[in-house]
């Protein structure tokens, strides 16, 4: 039987705005002014530090994907260099962390929605957000790609908006309530480090999260048509990206107001385009967090399919996973995934809020734990495929300086969650996501080696 094999059906801008919405998490536009009351105009040095270890991480998994093309996510690099135990575990753990952001976005979308139509009940946008989605990843993966692209439009549309109409204001030295707009707003304020250095590294964890699936762009390579040229202009893009849509925009936002004067429970985009008269500004945002959220949870339906895709074909899932449909597409994986994030409409209708606050603080401590797996996986590559990253085009600049950086700064961000009080649960609880991993698979493993030896003693009395 012939291997069936996904379609490259993912151009060249459905996969540079992929990364530009990976990039850009739906945290910017709400969590903005939380993080900037946490830490004030150090934030930027925080997004910027973030930046840079992303960049890197970003670095090692396009060195790895390129160094063979048959690689369609990075399951396939970890079980060649850290062994098939490894893969099985890298592999659920990624499709745990999108599963859980799929169910908080989804619960998002509910909220959002309720902006428009309080009477709403919460659970039935989620709802039909999802079967829309599901229907239409289960077309072509093109469209997937078309729905990304557009998506990630409405973002980068509202943040340049922002930029362009905050620069106006500070040129123009616009008058808020808090006074003129102005660059002087970032240090005549307490300086840059208003809540000294516990506000700048406590704000991490925020900083941290947002950046969370920015590593998506990776997993298009088995979907993406010329991925030796579109990989690593997709990656080497990254660093303009945070300069332009993190460091741009929070900046503008801190000179047009200084940062005690922002809501830390609304949006400062909304404060932005209240204070230039758009009435409608809060409207904009939540229409914008909505396409927010919905980009996200298609990304976790994609993401999560191709994620048992992969574990079904290398035996770590059953294997009907490794169907495809005529239009190269895996049916299977996708009706389980949606099945499996669907829960989050029940759970959105019978259990509190409380649940996703978890759900999210232990998907982001797998997030850390999957940009931990690809720095070592690249140290291991280099160490013993010389050959291979002799003739790669696209070596990780710094090596191995950057992955011991890489690794260095995640374990910094441990302990930051492990200070703050709401995700320091989640330290405790993801020990035994991977403990139960671990035994599934030693349990499986036991017990496909039982079945083999007892086919084999039925072979010989024969």
């Amino acid at each position: 039987m012939k291997e069936q094999k996904l379609e490259r059906g993912l151009k060249n801008r459905h996969v540079q705005l992929i990364a530009i919405g990976g990039a850009i998490g739906t945290g910017l536009f709400l969590g903005a002014g939380k993080s900037i009351h946490l830490a004030g105009p150090s934030i930027l040095f925080a997004y910027l530090i973030t930046g840079v270890i992303c960049f890197l991480i970003m670095r090692a998994l396009g060195e790895l994907l390129l160094t063979n093309l048959n690689y369609h996510s990075f399951v396939d690099f970890v079980r060649d260099y850290l062994g098939n135990m490894a893969a099985f575990v890298t592999g659920w753990t990624y499709w745990f962390c999108w599963v859980s952001i799929a169910m908080a976005d989804l619960t998002a979308v509910g909220l959002y929605t309720q902006y428009w139509l309080p009477n709403v009940p919460q659970w039935m946008p989620g709802l039909i957000a999802l079967v829309i989605l599901l229907i239409m990843n289960l077309t072509t993966v093109k469209l997937f790609g078309e729905m990304e692209f557009w998506f990630a439009l409405v973002k980068v549309i509202a943040i340049l908006g922002l930029i362009f109409v905050g620069i106006f204001m500070i040129i123009k030295g616009f008058s808020t309530n808090s006074g003129p707009s102005s660059f002087t707003n970032l240090w005549s304020h307490g300086g840059l480090f208003p809540n000294g250095i516990g506000g700048f590294i406590l704000s991490f964890q925020m900083v941290v999260f947002a950046f969370t699936g920015i590593e998506l762009v990776g997993l298009t390579a088995g979907e993406t048509k010329d991925p030796e040229k579109v990989i690593p202009k997709a990656i080497n893009n990254i660093p303009i990206r945070v300069f332009i849509f993190y460091l741009g925009a929070l900046l503008v936002i801190m000179s047009i107001y200084p940062w005690n004067a922002i809501n830390p429970a609304k949006s400062p985009f909304v404060q932005v385009f209240v204070a230039v008269g758009i009435a409608a500004a809060a409207g904009i945002v939540n229409f914008v967090v909505l396409t927010s959220a919905a980009s996200a949870c298609n990304s976790a339906v994609f993401s999560t399919s191709r994620m048992v895709f992969s574990l079904a074909k290398d035996k770590n899932a059953p294997a009907p996973f490794t169907k495809l449909t005529t239009r190269k597409v895996p049916s299977n994986a996708l009706f389980f995934s949606s099945a499996v994030i669907l829960v989050a409409v029940i759970l959105n209708y019978i259990m509190p809020e409380g649940v996703f606050t978890l759900i999210t603080s232990i998907s982001t401590v797998c997030f850390i734990f999957i940009w931990g797996i690809t720095a070592i996986s690249h140290l291991k590559y280099r160490k013993t495929r010389p050959d291979l990253a002799k003739v790669n085009k696209f070596k990780m600049p710094l090596y191995p300086f950057s992955n011991y950086l890489i690794l260095a700064f995640l374990a910094f961000v441990l302990v930051v969650l492990g200070l703050a009080e709401d995700t320091r649960v989640a330290l405790f609880v993801t020990p035994v996501w991977f403990i139960v991993l671990i035994a599934i698979y030693k349990i499986r493993n036991m017990k496909a080696g039982q079945e083999e030896q007892v086919s084999q003693e039925k072979i010989a009395g024969n």
